[in-house]
């Protein structure tokens, strides 16, 4: 009988864990609440470089983490995230064949959030992170 209710336990468990929202952080910038994801239906973690160069990069973690650099080649740790509402459903602003979302970051140093840009080119199959830095993607949801 106990091996039956582990059994139980277990399996309440994996189905609530794998029907989980999806997460999203609260952040505070000139006293208005902003809440944030790192959840989009695109791969956006990765290294995002200027084009026909090698650096200053900005590399995204899956986890919120990641490294950006800067024009003068220091790096810096940064959270990041991507704007959505409270339900973790990013805000998607439509253009011409592309997607505009707000990038927030701040440096681990610092308790200060920043926002830039971060657009999605579909048929140039390109990513765009603060205007300047891109990463190349493939569309899996091609038919």
């Amino acid at each position: 009988m106990k091996i039956l209710k582990a059994f139980l336990f277990i399996l309440f468990f994996v189905t609530i864990k794998s029907h989980s929202q999806v997460q999203v952080d609260q952040i505070m910038y000139k006293s208005k609440e902003h809440y944030i994801t790192t959840t989009l239906p695109y791969h956006i973690t990765g290294t995002f470089l200027p084009p026909d160069k090698k650096e200053p990069s900005t590399v995204l973690n899956e986890d919120g983490t990641g490294v950006i650099q800067y024009d003068d080649m220091t790096k810096k740790k940064i959270n990041w995230g991507i704007e959505c509402n409270w339900e973790g459903v990013a805000i998607r602003k439509e253009g011409f064949n592309s997607a505009s979302y707000t990038f927030w970051y701040r440096t681990q140093d610092s308790e200060e959030w920043m926002y830039s840009q971060f657009s999605i080119h579909f048929l140039k199959k390109k990513m765009f992170l603060m205007g300047e830095r891109i990463k190349f993607y493939e569309d899996y949801n091609v038919q």
